[in-house]
């Protein structure tokens, strides 16, 4: 698994592991190059509250419209086809006093990832 730094250049929409998105997700593949990847909360105390990412034009709004917690994953979709495999990713954090914390910025080849794996004090993807 690589280490990664993460701002993306595609907007993106989030399909929160229903029956239906699984299904229509399984059609598309399940990979970065196919505008699909699945984000795993790898911690065991910590809420993913935010998933940015930022291609070079400004970080993108949130992408998550609900909080991840540990243990659990969330499968995303480019909404736009043809956008940029390099990216830089940021996560947001439930933080102590109820705000959110940001991790610093990874790069990533988001073609390259199938998963991208949230960690306590790093980011993996394969």
């Amino acid at each position: 698994m690589a280490r990664l730094g993460y701002r993306a250049a595609f907007s993106f929409a989030v399909i929160l592991g229903s029956v239906v998105g699984l299904s229509s997700l399984a059609n598309a593949e399940g990979t970065g190059k196919n505008g699909v990847f699945t984000i795993h909360n790898d911690t065991d105390d910590n809420t993913v509250t935010g998933f940015y990412t930022n291609d070079g034009s400004g970080w993108s709004t949130n992408w998550l419209s609900r909080s991840l917690g540990p243990g659990k994953s969330s499968d995303m979709q480019f909404s736009k086809p043809g956008g940029k495999c390099k990216q830089r990713l940021r996560v947001g954090w439930k933080g102590k006093n109820g705000g959110e914390v940001l991790d610093d910025p990874i790069n990533i080849d988001i073609c390259d990832a199938s998963n991208v794996y949230l960690h306590d004090n790093e980011i993996t993807y394969d």
